[in-house]
């Protein structure tokens, strides 16, 4: 199965974010893209994978029925 290319502009697009940010992370070698000729494309899992791995889970913190003791 073949994973579609995403333009720079597509990816920031489903980043939330700029085009900048998109190309810093391809500068920073943070997030895998593919090079045809000049221009570049991210793959759709690679934003997927970024963005999964990035996702932080909420902690559920149980609480005292008082608070802390003075």
């Amino acid at each position: 199965m073949t994973d579609r290319l995403l333009t720079v502009a597509e990816a920031a697009e489903q980043l939330g974010t700029g085009e900048r940010f998109v190309r810093r992370l391809i500068a920073e070698r943070r997030i895998r893209y593919v090079k045809l000729g000049r221009p570049v494309r991210v793959p759709e899992s690679a934003v997927t994978e970024y963005i999964e791995a990035r996702t932080v889970e909420p902690t559920r913190r149980t609480r005292t029925r008082y608070g802390r003791a003075a």
